[in-house]
């Protein structure tokens, strides 16, 4: 039976592209995290030695990569790239690993095995906003590709250092494409490493746009048949990985060959 076309169809939103070779495939996912890691520091997402976004490997599914605890968002190069198992050894690349890394995005990785990309840092609208111990507000036609799709984590603990709290934050995380880690900041999940840093984006705007409105007075959500509806437009993963391409093509223009890999 054929399927309706989404609202992202018709909007004419192209898919990832797909690879059935797996050393491609594992290209493709290295360069999305170096991509997505100068697409942070861009917008200033790049705070001293806090953020880590990882990528699933395609072949050995229960290890990741990610960047080396310490090296700079905007200098990260793919061979640099670390490959960790899941139990923290790493498998191949050097460089010390950030332990917080490995406490919350392995266990995020083994509790969604859909979740291809993972990513966290700590912007300064998504910490000032975790303050406030609440969810996003379906105010702004960009909010709403969070809505009904992302959770809070109403525990703090410490820096995550153990792997207790790994399990908690993505039993929090749950099935969403986000978690509100309150007093913490937020991290984002999706089916791809492009998808996933562009949720993290987003959210972090989403969230300096509500502090912004609740500032100025009482901002009015939208009726939740209209915030649902908005969300098919601009919350699916599909989306999520178009906008993603759309910002790193200026990156990429510039450092051709970090990119031509």
């Amino acid at each position: 039976m054929k399927q309706s076309p989404t609202i992202a169809d018709l909007a004419g939103i192209p898919g990832p592209p797909e690879f059935q070779d797996v050393e491609h495939e594992r290209c493709r996912r290295k360069i999305a995290v170096i991509g997505g890691y100068r697409i942070l520091s861009r917008f200033g997402l790049d705070e001293g030695i806090s953020g880590h976004i990882t990528a699933r490997d395609p072949e050995r599914t229960d290890t990741f990569w990610t960047a080396p605890f310490g090296r700079h968002f905007s200098k990260v190069m793919p061979d640099e790239l670390l490959h960790v198992d899941s139990d923290g050894a790493i498998i191949s690349g050097h460089g010390p690993l950030n332990r917080a890394a490995f406490v919350i995005h392995s266990k995020v990785h083994d509790a969604r095995p859909d979740v291809i990309g993972a990513v966290h840092a700590h912007g300064l609208q998504g910490k000032a906003f975790s303050s406030l111990h609440r969810l996003l507000s379906p105010i702004t036609q960009d909010a709403c590709a969070f809505y009904d799709d992302h959770s809070l984590y109403e525990e703090y603990h410490g820096v995550a250092l153990d792997e207790e709290e790994g399990l908690r934050i993505a039993g929090a995380l749950g099935s969403g494409k986000a978690v509100i880690l309150t007093n913490h900041g937020h991290l984002t999940v999706g089916t791809s490493v492009e998808s996933a840093v562009w949720w993290y984006v987003s959210m972090e705007r989403s969230m300096q746009a509500e502090l912004a409105a609740r500032a100025a007075g009482d901002p009015v959500e939208l009726h939740d048949k209209i915030a649902a509806q908005t969300y098919e437009a601009v919350g699916t993963e599909k989306v999520g990985w178009f906008a993603y391409s759309t910002i790193i093509q200026k990156i990429a223009a510039e450092e051709p060959e970090v990119f031509a890999a």
